[in-house]
């Protein structure tokens, strides 16, 4: 998940251009392919043998289309390009002649990351749809259909917000990081934020390189956290055929402190205990496997209600 390109006063979203060629680079020295976003509606549920790099773009920045989008289509790197419809047109941001002409091409697509990028637990039921309403009938006005993807802005969601996004696209995008697999919810999908802190290319080369830790359950389904059920009960489920399964570390920034959690298993289950309750309005946690030198990741990202 990238943001802005060349923006160096915006560290926490801001890639060097320079760098993003270099990572760019690493992917194709690995013999990674990149992904066809196309392929998610049509082999979502098919077990997938190779491992490829899907690119997405949140906000559309200016800074997109004049630094990253020359290198991007003269590669012909595919990406997913989330566009908040109320910013389009003002300073710093897109406007829909550019987003058109990037629409144009195959391997570009467009998805929905809602009117305004507010945050969308804060909002009132009826001013949360009419939110997505909005930006979808500014999508039909302007490229003729809305998209299929969805983009939660700042990643944070309620049950209530998923099961509206699922009945109106077909798969949406969280910023908990993870790798994609089979078993991952179409509706809570992961990704790795790169920015200036996050992208330097030694961690990135360990991002590509990861694999998924796949699970059979999750919970709680609810990721939106109120005094009722700060903190959850945190419980994952595992497939038997995961071998290691004790090698699990997980690390989580409840009380706004990364530190690394207290974890037990019963069989296959994992069962987290929190120190305290998370504080900051995003949790998190991060779990990761040595596999026999093969290192497994998942995280799972919690909105957090403020008082």
């Amino acid at each position: 998940m990238y943001h802005r390109f060349d923006e160096t006063k915006y560290p926490s979203t801001n890639i060097q251009m320079s760098v993003f060629k270099k990572q760019m680079e690493i992917i194709k020295n690995l013999n990674y392919e990149f992904y066809d976003p196309k392929d998610l509606e049509d082999n979502f549920s098919l077990i997938k043998t190779q491992k490829k790099i899907l690119l997405t773009i949140d906000d559309a920045f200016l800074s997109f289309y004049q630094s990253a989008w020359p290198y991007l289509k003269k590669e012909k790197i595919p990406f997913i390009l989330f566009v908040s419809t109320e910013p389009i047109g003002k300073n710093g941001y897109m406007n829909w002649q550019q987003i058109k002409e990037i629409e144009k091409e195959s391997f570009a697509y467009i998805g929905h990351h809602s009117h305004t990028h507010d945050y969308l637990v804060d909002l009132k039921h009826n001013d949360f749809i009419k939110d997505i309403n909005t930006a979808s009938k500014i999508f039909d006005e302007n490229l003729g259909y809305n998209p299929i993807f969805f983009s939660y802005p700042f990643g944070e969601y309620s049950s209530i917000i998923k099961e509206y996004i699922s009945n109106n696209f077909k798969f949406s995008f969280g910023q908990h990081s993870g790798v994609i697999d089979i078993n991952k919810d179409r509706y809570e999908l992961p990704r790795f934020p790169i920015n200036e802190k996050y992208g330097d290319l030694k961690r990135f080369k360990f991002l590509i390189n990861l694999y998924p830790l796949e699970y059979k359950n999750l919970y709680p389904e609810e990721k939106y956290l109120t005094k009722k059920n700060n903190p959850p009960e945190f419980l994952v489920e595992f497939f038997n055929e995961q071998k290691n399964i004790n090698n699990i570390n997980c690390f989580s920034d409840e009380g706004d402190n990364w530190e690394k959690s207290n974890i037990e298993f019963d069989n296959k289950t994992l069962k987290l205990n929190f120190r305290e309750q998370y504080t900051f309005r995003r949790g998190r946690i991060n779990c990761s496997l040595n596999d026999n030198g093969i290192w497994r990741w998942f995280g799972i990202q919690f909105s957090v209600k403020q008082n």
